[in-house]
């Protein structure tokens, strides 16, 4: 089992600004197995759906809130992501749900400032002691729509949220004041980095506008203590026991899993 640790500077970093990037969190195979099987799984595939932006463009994604064996629950389950987020929420944390969100070249939407509480709060979250794990598939860029962060935004605290498009936004009368006093970073990524985010950080993404795919797996985390008061039907789930599985296991798991989608055809 990993005991992997963020360092101090990397913790602090990520309590002052809301986010921290961890280069080369996981290896080139690792990434070439997640790459491979995302980009030819027909499941995957058959579970996206599209939400427009503001003006129109769509960004596409697909969520899970169960853990099968596959090799993207091998990635949720990975010590390197979950002791690092154990670390930064100050105890046990569980699986809220992960997702693939996909930008296709030219066509691919943008996702409009937002905070994640601002809508998990609705979900019976009484705390934001809750962060995400972005993992580039595809290299992230300014070109493609690489998540854009409001550096220290998420002290602020929540903000109200409303519909822009088909997705929850935030209010952009209080963003925009917010923009004129606070700076905004482009979290640009190479596979295999991760982006490591508080669920009150106000971030957004802009249109693909070029011949490059942005595709990125996203593991979604809410602390122990903060098991919302109720459920949701359909919704994310409240508490269970996260299981860590070792290392290999993503290899071990993306190797079967690869040869048996090439057996399929």
């Amino acid at each position: 089992m990993s005991d992997f640790r963020l360092t101090e500077e990397q913790a602090a970093a990520f309590h002052r600004d809301g986010f921290v990037i961890v280069e080369n969190l996981f290896d080139a195979e690792e990434m070439g197995l997640l790459y491979k099987i995302s980009k030819a799984d027909q499941e995957l595939e058959k579970s996206v759906w599209g939400l427009a932006d503001a003006r129109g463009g769509v960004s596409r994604i697909s969520l899970r809130n169960d853990l099968p064996d596959d090799i993207y629950s091998a990635f949720v389950r990975s010590p390197r992501i979950v002791n690092a987020m154990e670390q930064l929420l100050g105890g046990e944390v569980y699986h809220y749900h992960h997702k693939m969100t996909i930008k296709e070249p030219f066509v691919g939407g943008a996702w409009e400032w937002h905070q994640d509480y601002g809508y998990w709060y609705q979900n019976g979250c009484l705390s934001p002691d809750m962060a995400s794990c972005v993992i580039a598939v595809d290299r992230t860029t300014r070109e493609n729509g690489c998540l854009q962060a409001i550096v220290g935004s998420h002290h602020l605290g929540r903000i109200d949220h409303g519909l822009t498009g088909e997705q929850q936004g935030a209010d952009m009368e209080r963003v925009s004041e917010i923009l004129k006093r606070l700076p905004v970073v482009h979290c640009e990524q190479e596979p295999g980095s991760a982006l490591f985010f508080h669920s009150n950080l106000l971030h957004c993404s802009a249109p693909n506008t070029s011949p490059h795919p942005r595709w990125t797996l996203i593991c979604c985390y809410n602390a122990a203590r903060n098991d919302p008061y109720k459920a949701i039907p359909g919704g994310h789930p409240n508490y269970h026991y996260l299981e860590k599985w070792p290392d290999s296991r993503i290899k071990e798991i993306g190797r079967k899993q690869w040869e048996a989608m090439q057996q399929a055809g």
